[in-house]
């Protein structure tokens, strides 16, 4: 992050207020944060710090969906597991399965709640649409005129 101080202290007040996401304003109100943006490498460097911790939240909880998944079609599909249970830990192979089962599943409805709640409060998704549109648009100049004229406009 920048170690320099802010050009306008009361844009970078509010912009600080609103953890530097200017995707929701109106686009009259957009264009004075914008500006400031391109002249406060304080501000930028806020925003990129803010957008990164916004996507590795989005990643680490659609991967805590993924092992959660994971750890449920292990405990249904593996047999040697009951093994485990019966012979090293004297469980019942039934209160075992269950107890599994139970935690992986619980484990999944929570991680997809928190995946759903980091979607809907952090401009995650504008952030990476924002993204991709960008790369599309660079993957389209590249193309050669031939294919170019083939696009629908």
């Amino acid at each position: 992050m920048a170690k320099t101080a802010c050009t306008d202290r009361v844009a970078g007040a509010i912009l600080a207020s609103w953890r530097y996401d200017i995707s929701g304003i109106s686009p009259e109100m957009s264009k004075d944060y914008e500006q400031h943006f391109t002249e406060c490498a304080h501000c930028r460097a806020r925003q990129k710090f803010h957008r990164s911790l916004d996507v590795t939240l989005a990643v680490l909880t659609s991967l805590s969906v993924f092992f959660f998944l994971f750890a449920l079609a292990v405990v249904h599909h593996i047999k040697p597991l009951e093994n485990v249970a019966f012979k090293v830990l004297n469980l019942d192979i039934f209160d075992m399965y269950h107890m599994l089962m139970s935690a992986a599943t619980a484990g999944v409805v929570f991680s997809v709640i928190a995946f759903v709640l980091v979607l809907t409060t952090t401009p995650v998704p504008t952030y990476l649409g924002g993204i991709a549109a960008e790369r599309a648009r660079l993957l389209e100049e590249r193309l050669p005129e031939a294919i170019k004229s083939l696009k629908p406009r």
